[in-house]
């Protein structure tokens, strides 16, 4: 990578709608500011267990949270399968139908593997524990660098890392630029923590 150019490392979780308008975001970002974006798997599940432990939780809440488990396990078959540039791809194809169309059935999640054209064997890791420690390790590299008081997505750039921005719609053009510049400003500010305010609108995914 140009030395002009900054690496951004973003973490996603692909059930997190806001997560999903962030990366959206990040996209249009690298198309009007010098960054390319490297991303990487976390999960939701994980740290709500992690967070408050399995007893602490309803068996409804468990139950989400093991069938939340099944598509990050697939984007860490197919990372597994074909490396980390299958991300992308793979978020992009499962993020539109899951968000964008509102769809999350188990055909959805086979359309999308079949769209980046990986074998639907990377199916079967919806409901394996196989990849589980690679997925908490990757976790845990981006959630060591923000704390405990986050969750999906975080990124990291130029040293310094944050969770979020939370924002809906995912601006375009040169307002996603003018929204990357600000973040980068309080977040490279030493003892800067938080800024925050309620949401007052579902996510909004056009």
């Amino acid at each position: 990578m140009s030395d002009s150019v900054s690496a951004v490392d973003f973490w996603f979780d692909p059930v997190c709608p806001w997560a999903w308008i962030t990366s959206r975001w990040m996209l249009e970002v690298e198309q009007v500011r010098p960054v390319k974006t490297r991303w990487h798997v976390m999960s939701l599940a994980y740290l709500n267990l992690t967070q408050h432990g399995a007893e602490g939780l309803s068996e409804e809440r468990l139950q989400r949270l093991e069938q939340a488990w099944g598509p990050v396990r697939i984007c860490a078959a197919a990372a597994a399968d074909r490396g980390d540039d299958v991300l992308l791809p793979l978020y992009t194809a499962i993020g539109t139908r899951f968000h964008n169309q509102q769809s999350r059935s188990p055909e959805s999640l086979a359309e999308a593997v079949a769209e980046v054209g990986l074998p639907a064997s990377v199916l079967e890791a919806a409901t394996s524990k196989e990849f589980d420690e690679a997925i908490k390790a990757s976790h845990h590299t981006g959630m060591d660098l923000v704390g405990i008081d986050v969750g999906t997505p975080i990124i990291s750039v130029d040293g310094s890392a944050f969770f979020g921005p939370v924002v809906t719609p995912a601006p375009r053009g040169e307002a996603a630029g003018k929204l990357w510049d600000g973040v980068l400003a309080v977040t490279a500010t030493d003892g800067f923590f938080e800024l925050k305010r309620t949401r007052d609108r579902p996510p909004l995914f056009d």
